[in-house]
């Protein structure tokens, strides 16, 4: 209401009303003495039950008791019902709980399950048991373990996978079952494997800075970062761990496996928190060298063509509209007439996977020795100009595989110069740092962390040997001779080692250590003697298969992350020898 050219709001409190004055415009200000004029709030209110009327039912009939008790009963049920659920789910909680426990992380006992030693320039590991564990997936549950693993895991027969659930190296929760045992949620399915881990350079890997928050390495190519797919203790985490006593680092970035160059870790969560923060920001000025194929133009070239996964599961990408937003700033440093060659300077202003090694594709100047995007399975143009020779993304990406498996599945050189390449990363995380995993039908079965504690077999013993940190070479020939039986029979006959040898110009970085010789302590307290003992499995794949060590052409991609800058910081290493403009590369490689 309005009087005298204001306006008044009734305001009721209980039973009395009051009026509130409103200056002119009808807007209330919310001012203090405005809110102390009004009357204090009522006390809150109880709610009181009007009284029976007289056709209702009266305590103590018969009809209100019955429905009393069945209201009682439905609750004490409802209640019982939701107390089992909650415990139910509480219990799988716990046993999931309990199973987590069973994994420890990377420890001492990690690091010391088997060793290292050097044998024609690589850095070996000898074979040692393993337990690979995985949670049951959703599609998974119902079905019998023996079809998941026939399915999932094609790196061995159907047979093979039920002789191991038979043996009991294949278990559920830590317990044999029988091969007809339907998945469940939450079951933790573990194998025990020989594993063979692929040999990489025995290059060291050289400190740049170290401190109390940061570590900063010079990483050798064909040493991946962390453990992934056939790599363990031949990484760089464990290298560092087992030999310059550098542990619990937190990895900031990391690079593909057959690049070299600058790698960062944290000491500290908060450390690497901070450093993952200004890369994230785009706070870091990254500087990596190539050596590409041909003429590379003078002047400064930017590309920013998008770039669109093709398959994170063998990691492979491409140049697509689809893709993401992202920069790189090409510099050409020279130009070798001899080999048609040149050196190139790359500025990489966005992190995505295979961010400069997919541009220089695209622009028709890959890589030299980039097993992947400089390979004819892309066209005859390999890539140039996004010409992928008219094949769709499926096509692509099942000749990659085909390819791959020719190559890395039967351990030997395959037929075709150029049909040999090593599978990139698989890995779902994006930059120019991704580390090779190698390839699906090699993966023996599922991926784990850590070793499961009690499921391995009797018969295995805890190696120990020599680091190649205290000079330790390769067994002599004196030693028993190596565990090298037949090749498997799907290797094909024209596939021999002497047309190994005379293919020189094959590329194959698929090949295992094989099983050596080792000194093994006996798993019988009592005796103090240890004996010389050939780590070999009869069921083992890897024992029944010869592979060839890498050439060093193999463990190389002339890629080479070089300075990072960043916030108060900066590191650099120095050049490899390729990325000298009149280097050649040495005959014998």
């Amino acid at each position: 209401m309005q009087a005298g050219g204001g306006w008044f709001v009734p305001w009721t409190m209980g039973v009395q009303k009051f009026a509130v004055a409103l200056p002119m415009g009808g807007v209330v200000p919310f001012v203090p003495p405005l809110l102390a004029a009004l009357p204090p709030a009522p006390p809150p209110l109880r709610l009181i039950a009007p009284p029976p009327l007289p056709h209702q039912a009266q305590p103590g009939r018969k009809g209100e008791k019955d429905n009393g008790k069945s209201c009682i009963l439905s609750c004490e049920k409802r209640k019982a019902d939701d107390t089992d659920i909650n415990k139910d789910l509480k219990k799988a909680k716990l046993e999931t709980k309990a199973l987590k426990a069973k994994r420890p992380g990377f420890t001492d006992d990690r690091y010391n399950e088997t060793s290292y030693y050097i044998e024609n320039g690589l850095r070996k590991v000898y074979p040692y048991y393993f337990t690979f564990t995985t949670f049951t997936k959703g599609r998974w549950v119902g079905e019998r373990i023996l079809d998941v693993f026939a399915r999932e895991f094609r790196a061995h027969p159907a047979a093979e996978y039920e002789r191991c659930i038979r043996a009991g190296t294949l278990t559920v929760n830590y317990e044999r079952v029988d091969p007809d045992y339907r998945l469940k949620h939450n079951d933790l399915l573990a194998n025990v494997v020989h594993r063979h881990e692929v040999p990489v350079t025995s290059q060291p890997i050289t400190l740049v800075h170290i401190d109390e928050d940061i570590v900063v390495v010079n990483k050798p190519a064909s040493i991946p970062v962390h453990p992934c797919g056939r790599y363990r203790h031949n990484t760089v985490v464990f290298i560092l761990a087992k030999e310059y006593n550098l542990k619990n680092l937190r990895t900031i970035h990391r690079l593909d496996r057959l690049t070299s160059g600058l790698l960062l870790f944290g000491r500290s969560p908060k450390k690497a928190r901070q450093m993952e923060h200004q890369i994230r920001n785009r706070q870091v000025q990254k500087e990596y060298v190539c050596r590409v194929d041909g003429a590379f133009p003078e002047e400064e070239i930017e590309c920013t063509e998008p770039i669109e996964v093709v398959s994170y599961k063998i990691g492979v990408c491409k140049v697509s509209p689809k893709g993401k937003d992202c920069s790189t700033v090409f510099k050409s440093l020279g130009y070798n007439s001899t080999n048609n060659t040149s050196v190139v300077l790359c500025k990489p202003k966005t992190g995505r996977m295979h961010q400069i090694r997919v541009h220089l594709q695209y622009l028709g100047y890959p890589v030299v020795n980039d097993p992947l995007y400089n390979h004819p399975v892309f066209g005859p143009l390999r890539g140039k100009g996004g010409d992928m020779g008219g094949k769709t993304d499926e096509q692509l990406v099942r000749d990659l595989i085909a390819i791959h498996n020719a190559e890395n599945w039967l351990g030997v050189d395959a037929a075709d110069d150029d049909m040999l390449f090593s599978k990139p990363a698989a890995d779902d995380k994006v930059g120019e740092d991704d580390c090779d995993t190698g390839p699906a039908s090699r993966e023996s079965s599922p991926r784990l962390e850590s070793p499961a504690p009690g499921v391995t077999p009797s018969t295995v013993m805890t190696p120990t040997l020599p680091s190649p940190s205290s000079g330790a070479e390769a067994p002599e020939a004196s030693s028993p001779a190596p565990c090298t039986l037949a090749p498997s029979p799907a290797v094909s006959p024209l596939l021999s080692e002497d047309s190994n040898d005379a293919k020189s110009d094959k590329v194959t970085v698929a090949t295992q250590t094989g099983c050596a010789p080792t000194a093994i302590s006996t798993a019988n307290a009592s005796s103090s003697s240890s004996t010389d003992a050939i780590s070999s499995d009869p069921h083992c794949y890897e024992c029944r298969v010869r592979y060839r060590d890498p050439r060093p052409r193999d463990l190389i991609m002339y890629l080479h992350a070089w300075k990072y800058k960043g916030p108060g910081w900066e590191y650099e290493t120095e050049l490899p020898q390729w990325a000298s403009v009149h280097w050649e590369e040495p005959e014998s490689s």
